[in-house]
């Protein structure tokens, strides 16, 4: 990392967020790092220096977007590498969850990083360069029973990633997205984390999931700090890829739900085809 860059991070007060902002700082980088409590990710980070820039953001508000990145712009003089990081997991069969629930957890999960986007691009295409790193989940390639919305969620995530890459690219700004499996952070905390109050007991599948995954809790075989190494290391490859699994869970799944993909697509061939004039 001999190139000095301004990062921009957010939900930066715990997991990869503060993973990546601590083996930044110890770099010698210039990060800007944001979280809904200033405090919090103050005492989280542990550094006065003047590398780093702790800003308190409601990232659902686009005002308080604007002014993070206006600030960031202001005090480093340009923006390199957007980390769309921030984000929470919601449990629950579709019914299970209400609107208000389902509606939240894509503001957090989509709708602020399409925020963080929308507001970083004018300083991006200014300057004809940039990366933009958005954090999904394997979930979004293949979810599992019980984690409809949060699949949902990141699924849309890539979805768009995939499209901004495309639109972006003549301008030379990079994208990727990044689709971990499971990582021994806190993301299976009630501070990360949050499950159906309103539990149907026909729905057993789902319970047997939820008990599963928040059993992993302290055990997961994803280690957070080679994860965040692994994201600052995409940013100095000439040709960093558009999607970037990190995990063996996340390569394991990957490749079982392209073999499914793959079998069933093929299988209804004719079908499929047959609809053409």
């Amino acid at each position: 990392m001999d190139n000095k860059k301004v990062w921009f991070i957010t939900g930066a007060s715990k997991g990869f967020g503060l993973s990546l902002v601590k083996q930044l700082l110890d770099a010698g980088q210039l990060v800007a790092a944001t979280s809904r409590n200033r405090q919090e990710l103050l005492a989280a980070v542990g550094s006065n220096s003047s590398d780093f820039l702790p800003l308190q953001v409601d990232l659902v508000n686009e005002s308080s977007v604007s002014l993070a990145l206006q600030h960031t712009h202001e005090t480093f003089g340009r923006i390199d590498v957007v980390i769309n990081n921030a984000g929470y997991g919601i449990g629950g069969a579709i019914e299970e969850l209400t609107d208000a629930e389902t509606r939240t957890a894509f503001d957090v999960n989509v709708f602020a990083t399409l925020n963080v986007i929308r507001l970083v691009m004018p300083y991006l295409r200014k300057q004809r360069s940039g990366h933009i790193i958005n954090i999904a989940s394997i979930a979004g390639i293949t979810g599992g029973a019980g984690w409809a919305v949060y699949a949902a969620a990141k699924s849309a995530v890539i979805g768009l990633s995939e499209v901004l890459a495309l639109d972006v690219k003549s301008l030379g700004i990079k994208v990727t997205v990044v689709a971990p499996g499971a990582f021994r952070t806190s993301f299976l905390t009630a501070d990360s984390l949050t499950v159906t109050q309103n539990p149907i007991a026909e729905y057993e599948d789902v319970r047997l999931s939820h008990c599963k995954y928040l059993s992993m809790n302290g055990q997961q075989a994803g280690d957070p700090e080679k994860a965040a190494a692994s994201i600052i290391n995409v940013v100095y490859e000439e040709n960093p890829p558009l999607r970037l699994l990190l995990g063996g869970d996340a390569y394991n799944r990957a490749l079982t739900k392209l073999d499914g993909l793959y079998k069933e697509i093929h299988e209804w061939e004719n079908t499929t085809c047959a609809t053409d004039f």
